[in-house]
């Protein structure tokens, strides 16, 4: 289950499925919404007039379609599987924190790592998979990237809790890139990367080591739903389960962190959790929140399968993680291939200390836009807007912030003002050329969006 930071607003060499038994690595592989090896070529996405076509499968198209080519071209990209891209460390620092602690009986890794699986995904897994029910306001076209009513590009990887969880598994990692329509600034972008851990637990895994063990149970008839536990689950398998999720994820950070990270435990809310929490950390002298975990909902489990076994997920951010603890200022230079940031992780040792040299600062440049709103209610998004900069400016578009709205006296017609900055991550941008690509997102915002220019 993820929760990103901005998720709470939402309702956060190529290793391939480890040590998945051989039933479940067949039904995977025969799944029409599965990645292609990206050991050979990586099919082109294209958006016709009918159909879009990802990963070498095509969709039609209607009218829920909105996905653009500057976003599909990071379909694929995968930069959390790319060796000693500052992403890949600290998926595979945490990996090797799990893979070192947490052993099985038969001296096997206890968690299996799935970190290619495909991000195309159905509406279904998206929401309704993890109790997101149809209407709730994260389903909003303006949030997501749809191919379709019917498939979209995942807004997080618990889209695919659902189906390991039916396969029978019951400790997973999972990682992934996601996609979701965002505000532009500097830790903001429409893709990024989640990572996640789920374990589940019988009654003997539970209680096997609690004194009169034997006599204890996961469930309980005829109980109520608490801010302590869920109304089907005991109190003293809610507490075991919590202090075992909480124990482990400590761990992570000390890991992560160092052995003298200090944690706090914050109560919040999430669909798919009860109880839950975010954790945060203090670093350099601020809090701040790291990742969202809880008590799984026990409805979740029991339409998949798993309905005699309670269990724990948490979530965390792959970029938030990367750019606190490497010290890197803006979520662009995720996706830069300049050598000069690029080679400042490849390190001998992936758990080896970085903090990131940044690159010349480039200086940046700001135009305003101003338009009077289409006078549709519903015809205009600020995440509209967002997205068409992003799909003419690319990556020269650092931040886009609304600064004036005005309401006209007499007519009563909507007026915003929107501040765009550019910076160049690379090299120094000339107004010149910055007013081009600016002239052409008034010209495109007018055609695409309705509104009427005040410039």
């Amino acid at each position: 289950m993820i929760f990103r930071p901005s998720f709470l607003s939402y309702l956060h060499p190529r290793p391939l499925l480890h040590h998945l038994p051989s039933k479940l690595w067949a039904s995977l592989c025969t799944s029409s919404c599965r990645r292609f090896s990206t050991e050979g070529h990586t099919p082109q996405p294209v958006i016709g007039q009918d159909s879009v076509e990802v990963l070498g499968q095509s969709y039609p198209r209607d009218d829920f379609t909105n996905v653009v080519p500057k976003i599909l071209e990071k379909v694929g990209r995968d930069l959390h599987n790319q060796t000693h891209h500052p992403l890949w460390l600290i998926k595979e620092r945490i990996k090797a924190h799990f893979y070192s602690s947490y052993i099985g009986r038969w001296g096997n890794p206890l968690f299996s790592v799935h970190d290619n699986l495909s991000p195309v995904v159905t509406v279904e897994q998206n929401f309704d998979s993890v109790l997101i029910p149809p209407g709730h306001a994260s389903r909003k076209r303006g949030d997501n990237y749809y191919l379709n009513r019917a498939t979209m590009l995942r807004g997080h990887t618990s889209a695919h809790q659902a189906e390991l969880v039916r396969s029978g598994l019951d400790a997973f990692l999972l990682a992934g890139d996601v996609y979701r329509r965002d505000e532009i600034d500097a830790s903001h972008y429409p893709v990024f990367h989640q990572m996640e851990g789920v374990r589940l637990f019988s009654n003997h895994e539970l209680f096997s080591k609690v004194k009169s063990g034997d006599e204890l149970s996961l469930f309980e008839r005829g109980g109520r739903r608490t801010p302590q536990k869920q109304e089907t689950h005991t109190l003293e398998a809610v507490k075991l389960v919590e202090f075992d999720l909480k124990h482990t994820l400590t761990r992570l950070v000390t890991h992560l962190f160092g052995a003298d990270v200090e944690v706090r435990w914050v109560d919040c809310y999430f669909p798919f959790t009860h109880p839950s929490y975010e954790m945060e950390v203090r670093f350099q002298g601020d809090w701040m929140e790291v990742l969202g975990c809880g008590v799984m909902e026990q409805e979740l489990l029991n339409s998949v399968g798993a309905a005699n076994k309670l269990g724990w997920a948490f979530g965390l951010g792959l970029e938030r993680l990367a750019m606190i603890l490497y010290s890197i200022p803006d979520i662009r230079l995720f996706w830069s291939q300049d050598e000069r940031f690029l080679k400042q992780f490849r390190v001998q040792d992936i758990q080896q200390p970085i903090c990131f040299q940044s690159l010349s600062k480039y200086p940046p440049l700001h135009n305003d836009i101003s338009f009077w709103l289409p006078d549709a209610k519903d015809g205009f998004t600020e995440n509209d807007f967002y997205e068409l900069v992003r799909s003419v400016g690319g990556d020269l578009v650092e931040k886009v912030s609304l600064v004036d709205e005005f309401i006209h006296p007499k007519t009563g017609r909507r007026s915003q003002c929107y501040r765009i900055i550019y910076r160049h991550m690379e090299r120094t941008l000339t107004q010149q050329e910055v007013r081009l690509v600016h002239e052409q997102i008034e010209r495109t915002a007018e055609t695409e969006l309705g509104v009427q220019g005040r410039y």
